[in-house]
């Protein structure tokens, strides 16, 4: 099977609407089993792979995720481009619930999560100052606005470790820092995608404020599904119509990613090694 786009599905958002011709396909990678199987198939004519990123009825924490195989096994399947969808709490008053955010910045507040599928006798050092293909990110921002969906371009998503949520301290020093997400999951993917040389954006998709918002502890259970639900209907639009607008090819330099990020000599590359990372640096081994 084969696909071109790829979609992560985040809370709330287990499968994908609209899918044609589909088949579910379970990989193994050389870093382990991916999230679930992908449901691989066609979205407007495209073909697509989605993979619901914590498991059919989310079954793995944002500390489990086997992030590495998620994104090799998109590697394997031929994907080109990555929109991971993810649910988030929103640190600016100007980012409301059911609203989207898609952000072109990452700081890190994670600990001891696998990043980087170097090691092991070969490294790599990708450059990671503009974290997300801004190329993407674009066709993404334009597919909501033709879908109607509150967008907004830009910001910074601020990645913790969870599973608990922040205290308000922490909250707050994360206002006084600027960021304007904050969630789980997406920064390790974006790492991952620049490494194997995928374009990749995050539609950040706001389900209620966080612990500084004066009404946060009002929020009940039933409202955040409630909004998680519209998300989810909001996201499924958008995808459709970024998978409609999607350009056979994307021009930037994310295809190029390890052209100079591979620092280890060629001739004392780990045959092990190489052969684990043959998808990713076979084109650089001559």
């Amino acid at each position: 099977m084969h696909a071109q786009i790829g979609i992560i599905g985040g809370s709330g958002l287990y499968n994908m609407p609209g899918f044609t011709e589909k088949q579910e396909v379970t990989l193994e990678t050389p870093f382990g089993a991916p999230s679930d199987a992908y449901i691989v198939g066609k979205l407007g004519g495209r073909d697509v792979a989605f993979l619901p990123r914590h498991g059919r009825g989310h079954r793995l924490t944002p500390s489990e995720l086997n992030y590495r195989a998620n994104i090799m096994g998109m590697k394997q399947l031929g994907v080109e481009h990555i929109i991971s969808l993810s649910a988030v709490g929103s640190m600016k008053h100007e980012h409301h619930p059911t609203e989207f955010v898609i952000p072109d910045q990452f700081f890190d507040r994670t600990s001891g999560r696998a990043s980087t599928f170097f090691g092991e006798g070969i490294v790599a050092h990708i450059s990671f100052a503009d974290p997300v293909c801004g190329e993407l990110a674009k066709v993404v921002h334009e597919a909501a606005y033709d879908a109607g969906i509150t967008a907004k371009l830009g910001g910074t998503y601020l990645c913790m470790e969870g599973p608990a949520f922040s205290t308000r301290a922490e909250s707050n020093v994360y206002r006084s820092w600027g960021m304007d997400v904050i969630g789980m999951t997406n920064l390790q993917e974006a790492k991952l995608a620049r490494e194997a040389e995928i374009c990749y954006t995050t539609v950040a998709m706001v389900t209620d404020y966080d612990c500084w918002h004066e009404e946060h502890d009002a929020v009940t259970v039933d409202q955040i599904i409630k909004v998680l639900h519209q998300n989810a209907e909001n996201a499924a639009k958008l995808v459709a119509a970024a998978v409609a607008a999607m350009p056979e090819k994307i021009v930037c330099k994310c295809h190029s990613a390890l052209a100079h990020a591979i620092i280890t000599d060629r001739t004392v590359w780990p045959e092990a090694t190489k052969k684990k990372l043959e998808l990713l640096i076979g084109k650089y081994s001559a």
